[in-house]
């Protein structure tokens, strides 16, 4: 469940929760810093090998993992926030969406009553806008989202991932509201930066072009040439997920599929 290739590829779940147990726990008993906590936190959600991040039902039960670790910390507690944060992820992941959902707003009303920090209540409300997208709130979800980049904007700039993250979340909502015409125009200012910044094989660059694809063909007015474009943006995108993440990521597997549906949109205007 994640990119790793062969034999490389399988460990238990438990081996995994222990080995992030232990250096969490190696940080905070010799007060190695918040620095270095965040990097070896990774290990509860991303793999130390490949470093790509789990999926599914490994990231559920390590999300659940994390929670029975930390969940008896106070509310005050940095690593116990951490831990709920991640349990509602590893839940919307594996789309058990409204467990997720009560996880994720008691973890956001519980941030807004400790006084948090902006950084922290604007993760807490970008997740919370993914749920209420998967369970249909896609009202809902919007109007959290445009919050969120707004946030973004003041506190990252332009040109930081979490504020071109939250850019790609609203594009994605437009084009669910079949607002094609808005998602394009802000994909097409933030795609370059995307690729310039992150780089053509980031996760995010491949989901940035794989909703701009979308909104592409999805249009009732695409021309030839936007169909074109379509087509030609998932072949490119498909074929850089599969060799980044491995075919059966669930990233490629859908990039891949969104593939097959921009050449059927072809094919049918072409005949």
């Amino acid at each position: 469940m994640c990119a790793c290739r062969g034999t490389s590829g399988f460990a238990h779940v438990s081996c995994l929760a222990e080995q992030a147990k232990i250096l969490v726990t190696e940080t905070e008993e010799n007060n190695l810093g918040p620095k270095v906590l965040d990097v070896r936190w990774a290990r509860w959600d991303t793999c130390g090998l490949c470093e790509q991040r789990y999926h599914d039902v490994v990231c559920c039960a390590l999300g659940w993992a994390c929670w029975k670790t930390y969940q008896e910390r106070p509310e005050t507690d940095q690593v116990r926030q951490m831990a709920m944060n991640l349990f509602g992820n590893g839940l919307s992941l594996a789309n058990h969406n409204e467990d997720a959902l009560s996880v994720q707003e008691a973890e956001l009303s519980m941030l807004r009553r400790l006084g948090v920090s902006e950084y922290n209540i604007l993760i807490a409300q970008g997740n919370l806008s993914c749920t209420y997208y998967a369970l249909g709130r896609v009202e809902e979800a919007l109007y959290l989202r445009r919050d969120v980049y707004v946030g973004r904007l003041k506190l990252n700039g332009e040109e930081h991932q979490h504020t071109l993250l939250a850019a790609n979340n609203i594009a994605s909502l437009l084009k669910e509201l079949r607002h094609f015409k808005e998602a394009k125009w802000l994909l097409r200012k933030k795609m370059p930066v995307a690729r310039r910044v992150l780089g053509e094989s980031n996760d995010l660059t491949l989901r940035m072009r794989w909703v701009y694809a979308e909104t592409l063909y999805e249009d009732p007015d695409a021309t030839l040439d936007d169909l074109c474009e379509a087509v030609s943006t998932l072949e490119e995108t498909a074929r850089t997920a599969k060799r980044v993440l491995g075919g059966e990521h669930p990233l490629a597997e859908a990039i891949a599929y969104y593939l097959q549906k921009a050449r059927w949109a072809l094919g049918a205007r072409t005949g």
